[in-house]
């Protein structure tokens, strides 16, 4: 999973006071990468093999990254062009404004409330996975009050000032790397390429319907564990030169992590027979790593460096929460969303009701990981964010290009509208197989039910604040509007 959800959006200033554009290509590249490469590939590893039924799964990682760089190169467009704080919040509130008002932005927070700390459950849900190998003998009811004493601990935490928080991160963050860098030196240390590309006979079959239901399944928990490469698009008020630095940044952080997963995928495939893997109470399948680390450097080995993974689940959870908690209160701010969300603690100045809402969400949907799958959390969020995000935003791109086509473009879109088209597919079979992919869940039949409860939420709000339908559109081509400053002769 990637190590915090989506940033908060900004007010509706392209460049808030004090914003300076300072970010270069290599460290638009590295935010990226810091946020999609977090617990996630410990934790799902074996799910891929599971979906693919062997160790045919790294199809599901090039299928992943395919996915994430045609979607990628919509998030480059979008965000050199409207290079200000706020990614799919701003590209949303510009491009649907002319017909449906704050509709659009509105519901991407509204649905944002959700994936966000689903995406932070699946952290916790890895955590306490891998607490097992630790603690082999914890009954089920013991693994949920840890859980759930983990989620409490972090609103804890996160109860203080921001200022306390950053050299936290730091720390956390260079833990990852190192369990990474551990567990990919240790898999090639005992490495058997027999092992690993031991495929079974008539792994892909293109004309039978199963091996495409395998693919969607691969396809979905691979592109949640390409979640991130959008990152710097939430930073453009402060990257230097977005038109050549946001697509290079996102194209190389994508090359870059599949390189990572691929590796460490490929890695565990020669050390874990896959056949462990498909045996859902196995250590090879609930702490894969720490089973790869005792087999080729032994227990105490596996023990360090399973610790080393829990910090990195817990940071995941912790800066996940700490980002998210701020989208409703940045949107509340801008009056977008209810007023509630933009209140701030007295004396610690963070949004309290913001931080409350998404770790009992966070909780809530840690309970069902746990008592469902793994899987199933990962269908729930990504049919989430299909709709008002990913869709939403391949749309937008169109509706841009034909409203404002006056617009300047650093970066448009190689091959348009080739990537859209692409995404849109890409995303529709994430969709449209989420159900097979959670059997008895109904994922698409819950991320329609929010969308409706966000749209009648929607009514209630407008019509206590009077904006449209109940009241004026409020139009305001406001990089339009800029750019127009900035082209206009200066008087002598």
């Amino acid at each position: 999973m990637p190590t915090a959800p989506t940033p908060a959006p900004a007010p509706p200033s392209t460049e808030s006071p004090g914003l300076v554009r300072r970010i270069g290509l290599f460290q638009a590249t590295a935010i990226n990468m810091s946020q999609m490469c977090g617990v996630g590939p410990f934790i799902t590893i074996p799910l891929m093999v599971a979906a693919f039924g062997g160790p045919q799964a790294i199809i599901g990682w090039i299928a992943g990254a395919a996915l994430a760089l045609v979607d990628g190169l919509v998030w480059a467009e979008l965000g050199a062009s409207l290079p200000g704080s706020g990614g799919t919040y701003v590209y949303l509130r510009e491009a649907f404004q002319y017909r449906s008002g704050k509709l659009m932005p509105f519901l991407f927070v509204w649905t944002a409330m959700l994936f966000i700390p689903l995406i932070m459950s699946t952290g916790v849900v890895g955590l306490v996975s891998y607490l097992g190998y630790l603690w082999p003998g914890m009954t089920s009811l013991e693994g949920d009050l840890v859980g759930l004493g983990v989620v409490a601990l972090v609103v804890v935490l996160l109860w203080r000032r921001i200022e306390s928080i950053g050299r936290i991160t730091v720390v956390m963050w260079a833990v990852m790397i190192l369990a990474v860098l551990a567990l990919i030196i240790a898999s090639y240390s005992h490495f058997h390429a027999a092992q690993a590309f031991d495929w079974p006979a008539h792994a892909i079959q293109l004309t039978h319907g199963s091996f495409w239901i395998a693919f969607a399944s691969g396809l979905t928990i691979g592109i949640y564990d390409y979640l991130g490469y959008n990152t710097a698009s939430y930073t453009g008020a402060e990257i230097k030169d977005p038109g050549r630095v946001m697509p290079r940044a996102i194209v190389y952080s994508i090359m870059a992590i599949m390189c990572i997963y691929l590796l460490m995928q490929i890695g565990v495939l020669g050390v874990v027979n896959w056949h462990d893997m498909l045996d859902t109470n196995s250590a090879a399948y609930t702490s894969v790593a720490s089973v790869v680390l005792e087999r080729a450097w032994g227990h105490s080995a596996a023990q360090v460096v399973t610790v080393l993974i829990l910090i990195t689940a817990f940071a995941s959870v912790f800066t996940g929460l700490l980002g998210g908690s701020r989208v409703p209160y940045d949107a509340a701010r801008d009056r977008v969303f209810f007023k509630q969300y933009g209140k701030l603690h007295p004396r610690h100045r963070f949004p309290v009701l913001g931080l409350l809402s998404m770790g009992v969400i966070t909780a809530a949907g840690f309970l069902l990981g746990r008592h469902t799958s793994l899987q199933t959390l990962i269908s729930l969020l990504t049919t989430v964010m299909v709709i008002v995000q990913s869709l939403a935003q391949v749309l937008a791109l169109v509706v841009l290009r034909r409203r404002q086509p006056a617009l300047h473009r650093p970066y448009r879109m190689w091959l348009y509208p080739l990537p859209g088209v692409l995404a849109g597919i890409g995303w529709l079979v994430v969709y449209g197989f989420a159900d097979k992919a959670a059997p008895g869940i109904h994922p698409i039949e819950w991320s329609l039910a929010w969308l409706a409860a966000g749209c009648l939420a929607f009514v209630l709000w407008s019509r206590f604040e009077k904006v449209w339908p109940f009241g004026p559109k409020e139009i305001r081509e406001e990089y339009l509007e800029r750019q127009r400053l900035e082209d206009a002769p200066v008087a002598s």
